[in-house]
């Protein structure tokens, strides 16, 4: 009796909802004589994600391997969950409720200092680009095989090995400095540092730039700037936010002409460029 024909997951795409179907795989075209060798240590996972069918798959395949699986079904909910949890890795689908997932891994950057992997079955370069600035590890389609999956999500837990879990003592807060290549910008202390230079700032000035590096990669328009900061909507002519742009960008290093850290977007407004901050140009 020849032995039973392994399983593997497909993302059905005639599906609205992003699903994985099981089929069973011809044998002929699998590689049986792989052999995955099982860590010494259980990891731990949080795995964002809205389909239940998904989750539990994924969850199920992932366990047997060692991982411990976490779903939260929500977008708006899982920063809290990531945060009591402390898990290992976090895992991303694209397309949540509440918030999408490249908005959550941004949020989350700054704060979780293990990889994050977006899974998805959105098959687009451009979602790829955007979701590696907004700080991802990796980007991996649905339709994957599920050995293959296991094995990335097993490189990204070695590369952050020098920061096990049981060593951190400390919850994940959002009152952690934020870091852009040589820029620090450190909100419990209200102080900036680019390279070795402490940057002196008012108020005010720390508020702006704080507001926008926690916003990295996303357009921040006058309104939004102006409510956030103030509590009050944008008149059509107040250029209140315009002069601490332009202070900023003159104490960070920026170019007044064509500005690469904090870049002006026409008709819009403006831009915190998270990869701008290799170097400091005086």
């Amino acid at each position: 009796m020849s032995p039973a024909a392994p399983m593997v997951w497909t993302e059905d795409v005639h599906c609205a909802r992003q699903r994985c179907a099981w089929r069973i795989a011809d044998p002929r075209v699998m590689l049986n004589s792989v052999i995955l060798i099982k860590p010494l240590t259980m990891h731990k996972i949080v795995f964002v994600e809205d389909d239940p069918e998904v989750g539990k798959l994924i969850a199920a395949y992932l366990g047997k391997h060692d991982i411990e699986v976490l779903i939260e079904p929500r977008g708006d909910s899982a920063q809290a969950r990531i945060e009591q949890e402390l898990p290992d890795l976090v895992l991303l689908d694209i397309m949540l409720p509440g918030k999408d997932g490249m908005t959550l891994c941004r949020d989350l950057r700054p704060t979780f200092p293990g990889p994050i992997v977006l899974l998805t079955s959105l098959d687009s370069d451009m979602n790829h680009i955007l979701s590696l600035e907004m700080g991802a590890n990796d980007y991996i389609l649905k339709t994957t095989p599920p050995a293959v999956l296991l094995a990335r999500l097993r490189l990204h837990l070695r590369q952050h090995g020098n920061h096990p879990k049981e060593e951190s003592t400390q919850p994940i807060t959002q009152h952690n400095a934020l870091h852009f290549g040589l820029l620090c910008i450190d909100p419990v202390n209200r102080q900036v540092t680019l390279g070795e230079e402490v940057i002196t700032l008012s108020t005010s000035d720390f508020d702006l730039l704080w507001e926008l590096a926690t916003h990295a990669g996303q357009i921040m328009d006058r309104e939004a700037l102006l409510q956030n900061l103030r509590g009050v909507s944008y008149d059509g002519l107040d250029r209140s936010i315009d002069v601490a742009i332009s202070r900023l960008r003159r104490k960070l290093y920026d170019n007044a002409l064509e500005p690469f850290r904090v870049k002006t977007v026409r008709n819009k407004g403006y831009l915190f460029a998270p990869n701008a901050w290799e170097f400091v140009q005086q």
